[in-house]
């Protein structure tokens, strides 16, 4: 995968917010802030309980709309809307001619793909917007997660970067480290695009850990005609902790698209998992048309790979797929699984990152190894047309096995909403979600559960609980803390169950917290200044789907983050 971004804005919608309800609330802890490029120290040991981020400005606001209720949960966002008063051109948005899509958010781009709406903004508006406990580079443009492992008591993370900029191009793979997942060590350039069939980029790939001990990281290359290839590379030394030399292998390219792929429709090898034959499998991410496909090689060597005459799964309607991951998830127990592992009690997840839209969606179902062949247990909820990781700006992501900890890990990446212009300003665009631990919903068997890695609990400085706190119907209320911009929370909230007649509410997220019922909005007021003309509403809505049954969205509505107003062009 390879991409870049650039958005046009629409002005934002202020509406008059009505607020009320009745929730009890407890939560809140802050976090300290994380050191990029410093020596690693043992992490602390984590905390008792395991809690969600937010980021929070002055005093923590709750607010509610309507009666309550709730039961289940879903999640979904509103877009968000950048601020911006001057207009600047940029150029047009890279990425599509290479091959791959310019990855823009869709419904921020204008009738002119050309014209993009920014704001006069200067480094040290932006110094306090840089994260504190996401992985991000110092500087330039970043984006999605390759090949990350566990090796020699480190953690280790490639990226995709350009060393020369803040916006999309020259794209090589960045490293780090990391004791914890948390505190990271940047480290030199692990691949740059220096050969033929990787001059246009050093795309993403994936890690596979062999038995005896190597490492085979195959990695999508584009050639100077901009057809996409595939690539090995390996550590020039395995018993290096830190694998800092990497070396790319004389036999490259190992793999071409093959007859019937589009030359630009052939990316992102997944880590490899080995068959009941004792040969290796790879998926490939590609599409023919609007279907959108998962070809597999298998392989002994990384060297020779035979192509399987049959997907290992397609959609109709999809278009290109990237950065496909596939891996195994236990029916019942909290651990995650090594890729290879199959049988009884095992299910397995297909991931597909969907060019089209800019989402990643993924399903659960059943892979029979020997067909190699996967069936999702819904087909209503297939690769595409079903379940997100996450509703938010959030794409390209990958997951490894740690074999540590015995836990599956995800990552993703965040583009932002800044537009090129305000990127090269600023000196920096994107960064990698938090690190999540993924399971099996072992209460549905259909869904999967995210949740923080334990180690972000290490960076708590002090806590503050509030219980018992009533919101009343239309109120706000707020929780005082101080100043703080890093804050990671826990909310409970009881409310009493109702009954009635079904509502003719659907996309609950749609409308934003303006949108009110008898059963909500409520939630809190995130970013908010003394006078709530600034806020950004982080909330959940229940919606009564029959007299006794109640699906809950949780959703946010940026449409007042700003007071910035501005006339796109």
């Amino acid at each position: 995968m390879e991409t870049r971004s650039t958005a046009a804005f629409d002005p934002p919608t202020i509406n008059p917010y009505p607020l009320f309800l009745n929730p009890i609330f407890s939560f809140l802890l802050p976090l300290s802030q994380m050191a990029v490029e410093t020596p690693l120290l043992d992490p602390p040991p984590p905390a008792t309980r395991r809690q969600q981020c937010g980021l929070i400005l002055s005093s923590l606001l709750i607010f509610s709309v309507g009666l309550l209720t709730f039961s289940g949960h879903r999640s979904q966002q509103s877009p968000p809307i950048s601020p911006g008063a001057d207009h600047h051109r940029t150029p047009p948005a890279r990425g599509v001619r290479e091959g791959v899509s310019a990855k823009s958010s869709p419904g921020f781009v204008g009738e002119e793909e050309e014209e993009r709406v920014s704001y006069n903004w200067t480094n040290a508006m932006f110094t306090w917007q840089r994260t504190a406990y996401h992985f991000q580079p110092q500087r330039n443009w970043m984006n999605g997660c390759a090949g990350p492992l566990y090796h020699k008591g480190w953690y280790h993370i490639f990226y995709q970067y350009n060393p020369d900029s803040a916006v999309w191009g020259n794209i090589t793979w960045g490293h780090a480290v990391s004791r914890d997942l948390i505190h990271w060590l940047l480290l030199p350039l692990a691949l740059v695009p220096d050969r033929w069939y990787d001059v246009n980029g050093v795309w993403t790939g994936s890690a596979t850990r062999h038995p005896d001990g190597n490492i085979y990281m195959l990695y999508t290359g584009s050639t100077g005609n901009l057809t996409q290839v595939q690539n090995l590379a390996h550590p020039a030394d395995p018993s290096d902790p830190l694998l800092l030399n990497w070396v790319k292998n004389p036999a490259n390219p190992v793999l071409l698209p093959p007859p019937g792929i589009g030359p630009k429709d052939f990316r992102d090898p997944t880590t490899a998992w080995l068959g009941p034959d004792g040969l290796w499998r790879v998926a490939i991410g590609s599409r023919m048309e609007k279907l959108g496909i998962t070809l597999v090689y298998k392989t002994r060597d990384f060297l020779s790979y035979e192509l399987l005459d049959h997907y290992l799964h397609s959609v109709p309607g999809t278009g290109m797929w990237e950065c496909v991951d596939f891996f195994p998830v236990a029916v019942n127990g909290t651990k995650g699984l090594d890729t290879s592992a199959a049988g009884e009690g095992i299910k397995h997840v297909l991931k597909a990152s969907l060019d089209d839209t800019k989402l990643d969606h993924f399903a659960v179902g059943t892979y029979d190894p020997v067909e190699d062949l996967w069936t999702p247990d819904d087909p209503k909820n297939d690769v595409g047309i079903g379940l997100k990781y996450d509703y938010g700006r959030y794409y390209a992501s990958k997951t490894f096995y740690d074999q540590e900890k015995q836990r599956r890990i995800l990552w993703g990446w965040i583009n932002e909403t800044d537009t090129e212009f305000d990127d090269l300003k600023k000196g920096w665009a994107s960064l990698q979600t938090i690190p999540r631990t993924v399971v099996l919903d072992g209460r549905t068997g259909a869904d999967l559960l995210q949740w923080p890695v334990e180690e972000i609990e290490s960076l708590r400085l002090r806590s503050y609980c509030f219980e018992d706190v009533l919101v009343g119907p239309g109120s706000v209320v707020p929780l005082h803390i101080g100043s703080a911009t890093q804050l990671d929370i826990m909310a409970e909230f009881e409310v009493e169950l109702i009954s009635g007649k079904k509502t003719d509410e659907e996309n609950s997220c749609d409308g934003g917290a303006a949108e009110r019922s008898s059963l909500g909005p409520f939630g809190i007021l995130a970013l908010a200044d003394a006078s709530l003309s600034e806020l950004t509403s982080v909330f959940f809505r229940p919606v009564q789907t029959s007299a006794d049954a109640v699906t809950t969205y949780f959703c946010t509505d940026q449409t007042r983050f700003s007071k910035f107003t501005f006339d796109p062009l």
